[in-house]
């Protein structure tokens, strides 16, 4: 039998030893199961296509992105995929201080158009909505 006709026939038909099971509530929890298996299955097969994090909203817009690492970029959001690699136009890096790798240096490198991995990445903000803040616990 095809995997197509196994779908139509019923459960407890198919397995024999629990045929005489057929008409009690076990055989038809067991056949709703199986049955919600399989859309459990598609629905995570579409899922997966989907990226968790919605950047459209950001498109041609200005975004900080900070990697892992400790680097920080800025630039205008041209594209992305569902990895979170990340297309900048216009981008500039800030440069971290080398004797204190916690402060910010006024220095800024103008990188122009690049690709930023998506494995590499812990935060992307809007540019507008930051604010920096003193750690309050040093």
């Amino acid at each position: 039998m095809s995997r197509k006709q196994n779908q139509d026939i019923p459960w407890s038909r198919l397995h024999p030893i629990y045929s005489h099971r057929e008409s009690s509530i076990y055989g038809k929890v067991m056949e709703g199961y199986l049955g919600a298996g399989k859309q459990e299955k598609e629905e995570t097969a579409r899922r997966k296509k989907e990226s968790i994090v919605d950047l459209s909203r950001f498109i041609d817009k200005k975004v900080r992105v900070k990697f892992q690492g400790g680097r920080e970029a800025s630039g205008i959001l041209k594209g992305y995929d569902a990895l979170i690699n990340l297309v900048l136009d216009n981008a500039v890096e800030y440069v971290r201080d080398t004797e204190d790798p916690q402060k910010m240096t006024e220095e800024t490198r103008q990188l122009g158009l690049i690709v930023a991995r998506g494995t590499a990445i812990t935060v992307v903000s809007p540019n507008d909505g930051i604010e920096q803040i003193a750690n309050p616990f040093v």
